[in-house]
């Protein structure tokens, strides 16, 4: 039985590995290239070491490309408000789905499960044209508005307090605490997994979004980095070497928030009533 489990655990580490390497191959190649010069990568050589290793990419896409900047701010202004707003209505309706008890409650929530099933892009022509409406089009409030509750997310939020030790509450009732004060310097406090957990998918997908800001933003000046970085492909020639750095760049801020918020999602795998 040991080395049956002994074989079992070192074919595991073999699929592991092997799916990590897999995955990491296209990004090591991408950050290769980011050094690559055109010439190079339209040759259609497979390298993962630069022949001619060069910061012109970088000094192209900072430097040359003046909207660069731009969108940079545009994307961590949309994902930035985007994820703040989520974390604060998603805690709160989960919250009082799980613990407050108010009339047509089960109605609310078999409302948010149906929500979850729908797929984004049949709501994306009613969303522009209500948008339109409003006259958001083209600005901030008309990415984040729409997108600062998430049904999947609230969903999770209510699992996660439902399991929410009671006592705690009852506690900081004892010592004078409502239901608010309750909620922001007790419950909130000790939900720092499943905020983690939300923060980062929510930051990602606003981060990632392509579609949303290629309908709703018109001017050059109002394109998140995702759709910037298509303005490098042209009709006939694609500045790979351009969209390679861009990409680059693009990635970071998303691994600074996953090593940022994972470190809370570690600590709070282990969550009991006691902690």
């Amino acid at each position: 039985m040991n080395k049956k489990k002994e074989w079992s655990k070192k074919l595991l580490y073999v699929v592991l590995i092997t799916y990590a390497v897999i995955t990491l191959v296209p990004f090591v190649w991408a950050l290769s290239s980011s050094f690559k010069t055109f010439a190079e990568i339209s040759s259609g050589v497979m390298s993962f070491i630069p022949n001619e290793f060069t910061f012109e990419n970088y000094r192209q896409i900072f430097i040359e490309e003046e909207l660069f900047f731009r969108w940079l701010l545009n994307s961590v202004a949309i994902a930035g408000g985007g994820t703040a707003l989520n974390l604060i209505f998603n805690s709160m309706a989960g919250y009082a789905l799980a613990r407050i008890s108010f009339p047509g409650k089960k109605i609310w929530f078999m409302l948010i499960l149906a929500v979850i099933m729908i797929p984004v892009q049949v709501t994306m022509i009613p969303n522009y044209l209500i948008l339109k409406e409003l006259g958001w089009l083209n600005s901030y409030q008309g990415m984040i508005v729409p997108a600062m509750i998430n049904a999947t997310f609230i969903f999770m939020m209510r699992q996660f307090f439902i399991n929410f030790p009671k006592e705690l509450e009852e506690a900081a009732s004892l010592d004078g605490l409502g239901r608010f004060g309750m909620f922001i310097r007790v419950v909130l406090p000790l939900a720092k997994p499943a905020l983690a957990a939300q923060a980062i998918f929510v930051f990602m997908g606003f981060w990632n979004d392509f579609m949303r800001p290629l309908i709703i933003m018109t001017d050059a000046e109002m394109y998140t980095l995702t759709v910037g970085l298509n303005s490098f492909k042209g009709q006939y020639v694609t500045y790979w070497n351009y969209i390679m750095a861009a990409s680059m760049v693009f990635t970071l801020p998303v691994l600074v928030i996953y090593m940022f918020f994972n470190k809370f999602f570690m600590k709070g795998m282990s969550f009991t009533a006691d902690k």
